[in-house]
């Protein structure tokens, strides 16, 4: 069984038992959420199919297994002869989650 759902602005194919990282969600480590915005659940079969307008009453239950940071990312910007340098670094926060159920 698979579902796509979105959550923090992106949407996600997901099956059960599948680990995945999100954008950072409200939660404790160890507790179940609930995502509620499915787009989408298949069976794999053209008549297991259910497509929601835009979203199914169906439900994903998750449980959130960590959260922290990914790895820095370099943004350095030059323009030449004209003494232009800048350097900056991002690190994204997320929330890694397991499907338990769909």
């Amino acid at each position: 069984m698979q579902a796509i759902v979105e959550t923090g602005g992106k949407q996600y194919l997901v099956t059960e038992g599948q680990k995945l990282r999100v954008e950072t969600l409200e939660a404790e480590v160890g507790s179940k959420i609930i995502l509620d915005k499915v787009l989408l659940v298949t069976d794999g079969t053209k008549a297991g199919t259910k497509i929601g307008q835009p979203y199914l009453t169906t439900k994903v239950e998750a449980k959130v297994v960590s959260s922290g940071r990914g790895e820095k990312i370099r943004i350095f910007k030059k323009k030449p002869k004209t003494r232009y340098v800048r350097s900056q670094g991002h690190r994204q926060n997320y929330t890694e989650i397991e499907i338990v159920k769909i």
